[in-house]
């Protein structure tokens, strides 16, 4: 998921994706595969059983794939052939195969373990929940691969963009900063193994997982937001930047993304164990290796975004009209900091458009 998360933290992508019109076209594309999506899930409860998880997840997976495609030709507005020639086999392979296939069945199991954990157990009662996995992941694939189409759309008709949603910039950044990115993705894993013992403290296994996912998910966050402060500010010290940004923009980041993510990556971490695992309760074992790797994960996401702000911030410095318009960067722009680096901090922070 960390294309959704850079879609919506780095403002050049974000403010491409949340323009009027296009958070309008949008809106269509969303609803429209919904509809469909509900239409294969009553074709598939005839044809297949969807009381079983793996099938579950491969007709979402389906369905998605489909999702993703089309609706990535809708933001790119280009017909197949044009698409087949300027984007290639290679983008298009990781557009059906990341964010339809495996973005997909993530989205699938995040649904079906947010039920478990109010009580809604797709085991137990199978076509609510199958339905809603089906539905909601198709959706949610087909606003991301519309969004990615668009960005993809604007990149050709010569519009810059420092950082596209694929990951690549992440594997040059694993390869040139390892040393750097090391002892936050060694935190997370000591953190996120710790706080999953908090499960321990109780009998019930529904009260014990869900007091793992709250630690993990305040603890990932919180590491996320420090992280995102280091690859923000790799020559100074991460603890002083953060200081100096107002705790109203800290609280932001550190709900979305970093809590709202840490939670999303332990729930499929769940949804795996307890639908495809079929475990009757998530072990303490199982509890620690999935809290360590979720943390660890934000941690890695966090520095990762800091540094890609600072590539925009170091090549693309001035505002443009467009980001001066908007609501959310004015606010930062108006708010009193003590320093040069308190508004680079408050800046960096500025999540433009996440509610597109």
């Amino acid at each position: 998921m960390l294309h959704r998360i850079t879609l919506r933290v780095l403002p050049s992508l974000s403010l491409a994706v949340t323009e009027v019109s296009v958070r309008k076209q949008k809106r269509i594309v969303m609803l429209v595969p919904g509809l469909v999506a509900f239409g294969a899930y009553r074709l598939a409860k005839h044809l297949v059983p969807l009381t079983e998880p793996l099938v579950l997840l491969s007709v979402s997976s389906l369905v998605a794939v489909v999702t993703a495609v089309l609706a990535y030709r809708v933001g790119r507005s280009a017909s197949w052939s044009v698409i087949a020639r300027e984007d290639g086999s290679r983008l298009l392979g990781w557009l059906a195969g990341w964010i339809g296939a495996v973005y997909g069945i993530q989205l699938s199991l995040l649904v079906l373990a947010l039920l478990w954990v109010v009580g809604y157990s797709y085991l137990q009662h199978p076509d609510g929940p199958a339905m809603m996995a089906i539905i909601i992941s198709s959706t949610a694939v087909a606003r991301d691969a519309f969004e990615i189409g668009h960005v993809r759309k604007l990149s050709v008709m010569g519009r810059p963009f420092l950082t596209f949603p694929d990951g690549g910039a992440l594997r040059v950044l694993l390869q040139s900063r390892a040393s750097q990115l090391g002892p936050w993705v060694a935190v997370g894993l000591g953190v996120g193994g710790l706080v999953a013992l908090s499960g321990l403290a109780f009998v019930d296994g529904q009260m014990a997982a869900l007091a793992q996912l709250l630690g993990v998910t305040v603890l990932g966050g919180g590491l996320a937001l420090c992280a995102y402060f280091g690859g923000l500010s790799p020559s100074a010290s991460w603890v002083e930047t953060l200081r100096r940004t107002a705790p109203t923009e800290l609280l932001k980041y550190w709900w979305w993304p970093g809590m709202a993510f840490a939670s999303t990556y332990y729930l499929v971490v769940m949804g795996l164990l307890l639908f495809v695992g079929r475990q009757p309760r998530i072990a303490t074992g199982q509890a620690v290796v999935g809290g360590a790797l979720v943390t660890a994960m934000m941690g890695l996401y966090g520095y990762y975004l800091g540094h890609r702000r600072q590539v925009e911030d170091e090549q693309a410095p001035q505002l443009s009209s467009g980001m001066l318009r908007c609501p959310f960067v004015m606010g930062i722009l108006g708010k009193t900091v003590g320093s040069s680096v308190g508004v680079a901090g408050e800046m960096a922070l500025s999540k433009t458009g996440s509610k597109g």
